[in-house]
């Protein structure tokens, strides 16, 4: 018989050992990384529910049940990610309000400095006629927000900053302040403007507010030597 390698023998042990430990670690790592994956999957769903069930249904309408029952999940998932249906609300208000900064952005870098004239037929054409879940979080949700606790105003008031910003830092005349005070009159008269389009039931109306809107909107942005008062 040939005699045992004995130091070979444990090399081999030594390795095979190794083998099925990082074997179990890159298990363990996959695993923890599809659990992540998993949890964010899960809060964007109940988020993207949300969202548009405290659009359609206002905050009062929508239930923690219709909630999780929109978006696949159970209730014990719900409170896996969110405390309350307050606590949502607030989140999914944030990423509404960032959908619409995200949308200034997008048309800005798609037009240049003629952005401003694609993005308000945009918002007072596709964003007032869409399905009320899928409108914007500004003109749908700000009426929420005015009974909503002070955290969500408070988080409200930073993320309309942040829009506000955004709006005036594509404007061309005036001063910084004199452009934000425009970008503050504009997104009030886009969202109050697709506010009462909504409201009322007659097409004709709705078209007839829509291209008022447009056209005020469009002149208190003209160049400054048309505009009256400056």
């Amino acid at each position: 018989m040939r005699p045992i390698d004995t130091d070979r023998s444990l090399i081999i042990d030594i390795n095979h050992s190794l083998c099925k430990q990082k074997k179990s670690d890159r298990s363990k790592m996959g695993a923890m990384r599809y659990s992540a994956e998993h949890k964010q999957e899960t809060r964007s769903r109940i988020l993207d529910a949300a969202g548009k069930l405290f659009r359609r249904d206002g905050y009062g309408g929508s239930g923690i049940d219709g909630l999780t029952k929109a978006a696949g999940v159970t209730n014990g998932a719900f409170y896996g990610h969110f405390k309350s249906k307050s606590e949502a609300f607030r989140a999914a208000m944030l990423v509404g309000m960032e959908e619409l900064r995200q949308g200034l952005v997008h048309f800005k870098g798609k037009h240049g400095a003629r952005w401003l004239k694609p993005f308000v037929d945009f918002y007072l054409g596709y964003k007032r006629t869409c399905e009320l879940g899928d409108s914007c979080a500004l003109p749908s949700l700000s009426p929420e927000v005015i009974r909503a606790d002070e955290p969500t105003r408070e988080a409200y008031a930073a993320e309309l900053q942040r829009i506000v910003e955004e709006v005036a830092a594509g404007l061309q005349d005036g001063s910084a302040t004199q452009r934000q005070d425009d970008a503050i009159a504009l997104l009030a008269l886009l969202s109050g403007g697709v506010t009462l389009a909504r409201a009322v039931p007659d097409p004709a109306l709705s078209e007839r507010i829509a291209k008022v809107i447009s056209r005020r909107a469009m002149a208190m942005l003209a160049p400054a030597p048309t505009r009256p008062g400056r």
